[in-house]
């Protein structure tokens, strides 16, 4: 096993295509080389492959190594050379790095690797995975705008690297730093102008009574999976399939909104299925609220890259409750990780966040108590800086959407976590305060009503503000008695 000639007494670990992997690699797929460094332990390469096939490459090899960053190629130039080599021997047309490579990182590992090889790190990867699910103009920008923030400092490095080199800079280099600096900024305000809007119809929508809630967590951890499951049947046309914000359909429905049925509904076990955030009705323990289905996170990610997805995430921050789903199945240090990159990205949130360990019909009783065991550690070691959600979990619920177990606990926290007023109202009873009420079950916080002759005694349970507003009409609309 070969050594970097600068860290002898480094622990590496390499291994090249068999024959089975460059047999099986489809001919009309990418052929690549996953490449992996890992400081602590042996990199571990599944989650990368998996996000490359997705990707639409085939994975013909890889190099992994355990030891420090080197600055130059973040890999040691001896293991960096072994790539080489091997990417030269089968042929590949990509290096997929898992990790996130500096500008001059990827530059002076593109400069080894044979002509025509590129180099795709982690982030990289995610762009074009999100490439293929954006499906909404939101989505769109979102995307436009990470894209941008990740290519202006390989851009500025490469014109950096031309003058180095004592090439004569041509005036477009300056220029084309500049125009990706300006689109950057008319991106930021394009979506600013989407957060805004999202915020005014968040605040419509709980006027209407609605409860918000919204389902976070890592690609693949079942949370479109939960969403369907915990959506009621969709028979309202409003809330059915059809228009869209473009000619792809749209998924971001709510009270009155157009939605894609067949792109909400659908579930799929592939990462960023979708950018766009999916909304369905729900009524959990009895409280009408409208479900938000997010994208899923993905470790590794920068933070500009992750800041770009503001309109998404920002469905997650604002929500009365947010359920996190965590995959049970996931071995420990596995579900660590993921956990840690989700809370990482999610930062604060307004409201009282749910953990929901998914998946337990895969897992025994044991395997239920290492997970539970797992999250309990990232949490114990998250501090307010690393990530302030930390302070709004609640205790984690088990769940099956396979067999239904759990759900019902599921629902009684939340219900639990909502923001719930009560108060009861005695009026006149005439055709105001029938208005009035009528107002109130529109909705839904009437938890009863008694008539008593010429009075009625109307219990109000829900949303605060709308059942402070239910009690100001009916005391308004009839004279106490």
């Amino acid at each position: 096993m070969s050594r970097d000639d600068d860290a002898t007494n480094e622990r590496d670990e390499s291994s090249g295509p068999s024959t089975t992997e460059t047999d099986a690699a489809h001919s009309d797929a990418t052929r690549a080389i996953v490449a992996a460094r890992s400081e602590d332990d042996p990199p571990d390469t599944t989650e990368i492959r998996e996000l490359a096939a997705a990707a639409g490459y085939a994975v013909v090899g890889e190099v992994t190594q355990r030891r420090r960053e080197d600055p130059t190629y973040d890999l040691g130039r001896g293991k960096a050379e072994e790539l080489m080599r091997l990417a030269a021997d089968a042929d590949a047309e990509a290096v997929i790095y898992d990790g996130s490579l500096s500008p001059g990182q990827t530059f002076s590992l593109g400069d080894l690797l044979p002509t025509g090889t590129a180099v795709v790190d982690r982030p990289r990867l995610a762009l074009e995975l999100f490439a293929d699910a954006a499906d909404s103009r939101a989505a769109d920008r979102q995307l436009e705008l990470a894209r941008l923030r990740y290519e202006l400092p390989r851009l500025r490095e490469a014109v950096a690297r031309d003058a180095s080199e004592d090439v004569r800079l041509r005036p477009e280099g300056d220029s084309r730093v500049l125009d990706v600096e300006k689109r950057i900024e008319s991106a930021e305000r394009a979506l600013d102008e989407i957060a805004d809007d999202r915020a005014a119809r968040r605040a419509e929508r709980r006027d209407a009574g609605f409860d918000l809630i919204a389902l976070a967590g890592y690609t693949n951890a079942g949370k479109s999976t939960l969403a369907r499951r915990l959506a009621d049947e969709v028979d309202d046309p409003d809330f059915g399939a059809g228009a869209s914000d473009r000619p792809a359909a749209r998924a971001d429905t709510a009270a009155g909104d157009p939605a894609d049925d067949a792109g909400a509904l659908a579930v799929a076990d592939r990462p960023f299925e979708t950018l766009s955030t999916t909304t369905r009705r729900a009524t959990v323990a009895g409280r009408r609220t409208l479900l938000t289905d997010t994208v899923g996170f993905l470790d590794g990610l920068p933070h500009e890259a992750v800041r770009s997805f503001r309109a998404t995430i920002d469905a997650v921050r604002a929500a009365d409750c947010a359920l996190l789903v965590v995959d049970a199945s996931d071995d420990p240090a596995a579900l660590r990780r993921k956990l840690s990159a989700s809370l990482s990205a999610i930062e604060a949130t307004d409201g009282p966040v749910v953990p929901v360990l998914s998946k337990v019909d895969e897992v025994d009783a044991d395997g239920l108590a290492s997970a539970v065991e797992a999250y309990e550690t990232v949490v114990a070691e998250l501090g307010p800086r690393d990530a302030p959600v930390a302070d709004a979990l609640r205790s984690p619920v088990p769940v099956s959407v396979r067999d239904e177990s759990g759900l019902g606990d599921l629902a009684d926290a939340v219900a639990d976590a909502l923001p719930t007023a009560t108060a009861t109202v005695e009026v006149q009873n005439g055709g105001d305060a029938q208005a009035a009420l009528s107002w109130a079950y529109d909705r839904a916080v009437v938890a009863g009503v008694e008539y008593g002759g010429e009075t009625m005694a109307v219990d109000l349970a829900g949303r605060p503000d709308v059942v402070a507003e239910a009690e100001r009409r009916l005391r308004g609309a009839g004279s106490p008695p």
